[in-house]
């Protein structure tokens, strides 16, 4: 099998020599808008003006009022056009109008660099870093750094940075201890703040359940991230060291979950990011939620991909699901893939296609974007 680095020089206009030499990043942008097209093709533009950056995929989502966008090429022109379009949400996004379900803080909310090859982890944070220094200065917007580029562990994790979104985010500025990392340590109407970092491969993925309630979603959310639930006792929360609250851990690894609902779709969600698709694999984490589902008196009727998936982990899913139906796996690539739509439920929501939403795959037939 082709591996992940090659295929992404492949869609590089000029990058045909060995994948040992290149140096390319991987970046996913969260935009705070998911409703209007012509905002999100505006933002397309800005990416698409640099020469040498792919932009793979664009995932609108209109009851998040997000889109999410992955493009990739050489680490100077990733950071050139993510500057370009985060220059250009700032513009054309007005945060004091906005609403929707997910989690935000900024117009551009968060906005990660992932090394895919030639590159370091330590590379991949020194260009974050200095992609925080042009928004800062340049577009006076507060930045934070997180994930492996955050300069205290207080901003390692991204909900923490997060908490309070947008309508709380004056207040939490007010802080000494929230001072943003670059940029002007005071309040931006129009644009909130912006997160900026470096990290793994991550996958988010949304669980689709048959209730329209929230607390039920954030039940099984709470069931199933790694971080778990706070354990109540008779009185309250009970203590542990340095007085913060016991927690009982969730049944999977590497995972943030929320549970949510989509008017769109007039059902909740569990909302997950899967950071370690090796240790906690997608058809693993379905499986908890069908579980943890059951356990809530309801049922799990399929899930969404939000951005791309690489093909491994399909296949795995596929391989997975044969076993659990004591079906012999050996089958041809594509019908794994279709295995893994159908078990998962990935068209429960809408259409999914593979040749959209799988890296490799989009990776040689670039078709459409929006």
């Amino acid at each position: 099998m082709t591996c992940r680095s090659c295929l992404f020089l492949s869609v590089i206009p000029g990058k045909n020599d060995l994948c040992m030499e290149q140096r390319l990043i991987e970046c996913i942008p969260n935009f705070s808008e998911g409703r209007d097209t012509g905002v999100i093709r505006s933002i397309m533009a800005a990416v698409e003006s640099v020469a040498g950056v792919r932009l793979l995929h664009v995932d609108p989502g209109k009851g998040a009022n997000r889109t999410v966008f992955t493009f990739v090429g050489e680490p100077e022109l990733v950071v050139e056009a993510a500057f370009r379009a985060i220059r250009e949400a700032s513009e054309k996004i007005d945060m004091r109008f906005h609403h929707g379900t997910h989690p935000r803080i900024g117009a551009t909310d968060v906005c990660p660099l992932v090394p895919v090859a030639g590159v370091t982890m330590a590379e991949a944070i020194m260009y974050a870093r200095k992609l925080a220094g042009r928004v800062g200065e340049e577009l006076h917007i507060p930045v934070y750094l997180y994930e492996q580029a955050a300069m205290t562990p207080a901003r390692t994790n991204l909900a923490d940075i997060r908490r309070g979104g947008y309508e709380g985010l004056r207040a939490k500025m007010e802080d000494p201890l929230w001072k943003p990392d670059y940029g002007p340590a005071a309040f931006h109407a129009r644009s909130g703040a912006t997160v900026i970092g470096a990290r793994d491969f991550l996958v988010a993925y949304n669980v689709n359940l048959d209730t329209p309630s929230v607390t039920i979603a954030s039940e099984i959310a709470m069931d199933v991230r790694e971080k778990g639930r706070i354990q109540l006792a008779a009185g309250g929360k009970l203590q542990g060291k340095e007085n913060k609250p016991t927690r009982i851990p969730g049944l999977l690894k590497h995972v943030k979950a929320i549970g949510w609902y989509i008017e769109e779709y007039g059902r909740a969600q569990v909302s997950m990011n899967l950071t370690n698709i090796r240790e906690t694999p997608v058809h693993q984490a379905y499986q908890a939620c069908v579980e943890a589902a059951a356990r809530h008196s309801t049922k799990v009727t399929g899930s969404e991909l939000i951005g791309m998936i690489p093909l491994q982990s399909m296949l795995e899913a596929g391989v997975y699901f044969l076993a659990l139906q004591h079906k012999n796996a050996a089958l041809p690539e594509r019908e794994l893939v279709k295995v893994a739509i159908e078990c998962l439920g990935l068209g429960d929501l809408a259409p999914f296609d593979p040749e959209q939403k799988i890296i490799e795959y989009k990776m040689q037939h670039p078709g459409r974007l929006l």
